[in-house]
């Protein structure tokens, strides 16, 4: 009975803290600008084909900056390599039949709030690849770069953290009580 009583009472703070709409604290958040790279995709349009299209030029762009062990290796890779990281996207429009062309720059730009794990980025500006392609006037995607949080899985497919369903210890533990 005590057992029961316990845990009622457990999900019952949980639920009100959860209801509260206090979000739960990151562990570390990083400030913004210092030693982050992002990577800004942005899709020519909305159109179905265009979107996909963001997708594999990200794709294709993600493996290239694998063997960055620090902000520098990623950054003077970017500066020394951008003809082929232009390259690279071209090749992805080349093989859909797209003319629209890609443009890169590095520079700052402004971010929202993201939390990746227990990090939270905080909105603010941080140095930037941004891949416009075409008008640019569709949906973008963006991760970080380095530290490297754009996640690839082990056949070298980008993973989205908003597709991944955490695990919680707790959550399972009070499911069992029931």
């Amino acid at each position: 009975m005590l057992k029961r009583f316990l845990s009622g009472l457990i999900l019952i703070a949980l639920c009100a803290f959860a209801v509260s709409g206090l979000p739960l604290p990151a562990k570390t958040t990083v400030a913004p600008g210092g030693e982050i790279l992002r990577l800004h995709v942005i899709a020519a349009s909305d159109s179905d084909a265009d979107q996909r299209t963001k997708l594999a030029v990200r794709d294709a762009i993600l493996p290239l900056f694998s063997e960055a062990e620090s902000y520098e290796d990623a950054r003077a890779f970017l500066l020394s390599h951008g003809r082929e990281i232009q390259r690279t996207a071209e090749a992805v429009l080349d093989a859909r039949g797209l003319d629209y062309g890609v443009q890169l720059s590095l520079g700052t730009e402004t971010f929202p709030d993201r939390t990746y794990g227990d990090t939270l980025f905080p909105a603010g500006e941080y140095d930037a690849l941004c891949v416009r392609l075409g008008a640019a006037q569709g949906h973008n995607w963006w991760c970080v770069l380095f530290p490297p949080l754009c996640i690839v899985s082990e056949t070298g497919e980008p993973v989205d953290l908003d597709d991944i369903e955490p695990e919680s210890a707790l959550w399972n533990w009070i499911k069992s009580l029931f």
